[in-house]
């Protein structure tokens, strides 16, 4: 087994290592009480693609269920609120601001999902970003899944991150 540098050795092009492994090659929580208290943010999205009839549904109120658009941004937010609790090893983080977007997309024909979520912490909050564009588009599905079931969930990535050590992060433009 290949020795990991300690957790203070810097990440770089030459040296690509996880900072949740350990010299020992076990999984642990990164320390990040040395970090400074900065305002960091991320935006993550995704798409949940399905029928137009389906779309339609959605977007007139009609889903047998409720309000589908409603129910899903606040399980987003909550998601956000409880990502270490899904994610093994994510510090809890006092986030400061979630939010949720969707847009119809009539041509493809589905929903893009957008988060935004802000922190004044030691660590990121991609991830919760991410959890909650996750959760938003599992949401979508399951109270619109008994009209259609073969919705897809796609394209969920990080579009955008600001703040700590690693600098600001944009996704390329497709």
């Amino acid at each position: 087994m290949t020795k990991q540098p300690s957790n203070d050795t810097p990440k770089d092009a030459e040296n690509p290592n996880l900072t949740h492994i350990d010299a020992t090659g076990a999984a642990h929580m990164v320390d990040v009480s040395g970090k400074s208290v900065t305002t960091r943010t991320a935006r993550a999205g995704g798409r949940v693609r399905m029928a137009a009839s389906t779309l339609a549904t959605i977007l007139a109120g009609n889903a047998k269920k409720g309000d589908v658009l409603a129910t899903a941004r606040i399980a987003g937010i909550m998601a956000a609120k409880r990502t270490h609790e899904l994610i093994p090893l994510c510090h809890p983080l006092p986030i400061s601001k979630v939010t949720v977007e969707f847009t119809p997309l009539p041509d493809l024909p589905g929903i893009q999902i957008e988060v935004m979520a802000k922190v004044n912490g030691q660590t990121g909050i991609e991830m919760e970003a991410l959890t909650a564009a996750s959760v938003a588009a599992l949401t979508i599905y399951d109270m619109a899944k008994a009209v259609d079931k073969s919705m897809i969930i796609e394209g969920v990535q990080l579009l955008e991150k600001t703040g700590g050590k690693s600098g600001d992060y944009r996704a390329p433009i497709e």
